[in-house]
């Protein structure tokens, strides 16, 4: 069965910098692109970045510059690292995989960006 574990979400004064983490099981990781996406209240949900299997990330206009996807595939984790948060980045924030027996998500991490 798979699984994805996001952590790393908090709260953050704009300027400030976050990195996500999002643990995977139940597929062999290094096989698979992966996507960040977020939701923040009363809009839908939108990609913000994704990485091939073979490492190369792509990336939303609204962040790009600012954030990073990378992964690790002897750890199965993808990680999303933010930098200069803005208070519109505020969202909760999932990973995704695309598989041949589904789409899976996890249960998301709650990014704030206040002052």
């Amino acid at each position: 069965q798979v699984h994805l574990v996001e952590s790393g979400g908090g709260l953050v004064q704009p300027g400030g910098s976050l990195r996500l983490s999002c643990a995977v099981s139940g597929i062999i990781f290094s096989r698979y692109s992966m996507g960040w996406y977020r939701q923040a209240p009363g809009r839908q949900r939108e990609l913000v970045a994704s990485i091939g299997s073979g490492g190369l990330g792509t990336y939303a206009d609204f962040v790009k510059g600012r954030f990073t996807i990378s992964r690790d595939n002897a750890k199965n984790t993808v990680h999303l690292e933010m930098n200069s948060l803005k208070p519109d980045d505020t969202a909760v924030y999932y990973c995704n995989v695309v598989t041949i027996s589904g789409l899976y998500w996890g249960q998301g991490t709650q990014v704030t960006v206040s002052s």
